[in-house]
């Protein structure tokens, strides 16, 4: 996502100055491969425990956060703190005691820092705004978003750090603000209130265990353990780049990456609801299921001219018993299929063109990398370009949701984070 188009694309204009890790075998990797791939010769590579050094020595412009989500805040920090600006990976952090260090140290250092949210640079994403903006349905009052995570992506988070709360969040943060983020940014509102349910309704071994799935609990990890047969199997040995980045750097780190999705231990949640009341008095209601047949959303959002119906679809293709040993042969392709569709109120529905561009995430991440690293940066005229505040205000939700899960109660937003007490728009948390 950042590494390579520095590296090409935008040579001209940004430059690679210092790569840091905790892990020297990942280290090792990426500084080899973007010296075969893009001439980028004895890159400097430092320690987690050199990252004040890599500053000194190095003198970056602007760091690049990519951490495990509970230590963005650390490096954030200590970056601003160094007189550098950051760009961070989603979310901003995991919770509200470390959200608030960040906007403090942002207040006292006057740094920058943007949140990576490409999901706004979608180009679906950006035509819902600009219908909002141009007011097609008038003032909205609320939005409807499920959010269906299929097996093979939504499986992803429960073999990994993800299913962890205290490093990522839960899904509510993790995943969620992407969602949080859009919904705030489209209506260019402030979360006030949350309400939330949670729990883990599938993964987890009492869960296979309870639907007589115990054969699919028996293993603690996947690889050269699970039977070909297992739909939740991955081997890292069979794929290089896993291999070289995972499986190879275990003995530098310990950490697993393809624990069993059945196993002991998980602490989030894989079936979420949410309600929302902003300051403004609009409401969002808000799902995400983790253990779904296909993927997508389907964003509704109401307003008093009217309504717009925003729907994204991605279909895996899976064979099952397709080969000879019965097993299950699954397709990688993923076909996506979206449409938004507005409803004026007294008149007839219509479809809205969606543009079709290059690139992940819908062409919005070729999108966002030109305004982080190019020098003829495109005009921004709806705002995409998030800031601390406003990845504060996303992540403000999944933090309160996750407190409204754990007490039973609606929670307040400004009793967790102060989001500029008064202002009723996201686009005055600059």
């Amino acid at each position: 996502m950042f590494l390579d188009p520095i590296a090409s694309t935008f040579r001209e204009s940004a430059l690679l100055v210092g790569l840091c890790d905790r892990n020297p075998v990942r280290l090792s990797y990426h500084a080899r491969r973007l010296s075969a791939e893009h001439g980028l010769e004895d890159i400097p590579v430092f320690g987690a425990e050199d990252f004040d050094r890599m500053l000194v020595e190095q003198a970056p412009d602007v760091v690049i956060v990519c951490t495990v989500d509970a230590s963005h805040d650390e490096y954030i920090i200590r970056a601003l703190e160094a007189g550098c600006d950051v760009i961070t990976e989603k979310p901003l952090t995991t919770d509200a005691a470390k959200c608030g260090r960040i906007l403090e140290a942002v207040s006292r250092t006057g740094g920058t820092v943007r949140v990576a949210f490409n999901m706004r640079w979608m180009p679906g994403a950006s035509v819902v705004k600009r219908l909002i903006a141009d007011g097609t349905v008038g003032a909205v009052k609320s939005v409807v978003l499920e959010y269906t995570l299929d097996t093979k992506h939504g499986a992803d988070y429960f073999r990994r750090w993800h299913s962890e709360k205290s490093q990522s969040g839960g899904l509510l943060v993790h995943k969620s603000t992407h969602h949080f983020d859009l919904v705030n940014w489209w209506m260019d509102a402030i979360p006030e209130t949350v309400f939330a349910f949670g729990d883990l309704a599938f993964y987890g071994r009492a869960n296979a265990v309870s639907r007589g799935q115990d054969a699919l609990a028996t293993y603690e990890r996947y690889t050269g353990r699970a039977p070909e047969s297992d739909p939740f199997r991955i081997d890292l040995g069979e794929d290089p780049k896993l291999k070289s980045l995972y499986l190879d750097a275990e003995k530098s780190d310990g950490y697993i990456r393809d624990r069993n999705v059945f196993r002991e231990g998980i602490d989030i949640e894989d079936s979420l609801g949410v309600v929302v009341r902003y300051r403004n008095g609009a409401l969002l209601t808000y799902s995400l299921t983790a253990f779904c047949p296909s993927e997508g959303f389907r964003a509704t959002i109401n307003g008093d001219r009217g309504r717009i119906e925003y729907v994204t679809h991605f279909k895996s293709h899976i064979i099952r018993g397709g080969a000879a040993d019965g097993s299950v042969i699954e397709h990688n392709e993923k076909k996506p299929s979206q449409r938004i569709t507005v409803h004026p109120l007294f008149e007839n529905p219509y479809e809205v063109e969606i543009p079709i561009l290059a690139g992940s995430h819908g062409g919005g991440d070729p999108l966002l990398q030109r305004q982080m690293f190019a020098a003829d940066r495109p005009k921004d005229d709806i705002h995409r370009d998030a800031g601390h505040e406003q990845g504060a205000a996303s992540a403000a939700i999944g933090f309160a949701a996750n407190q409204s899960i754990a007490s039973g109660l609606a929670v307040r937003v400004d009793d967790l984070i102060a989001l500029q007490p008064g202002a009723s728009r996201l686009s005055e948390l600059v």
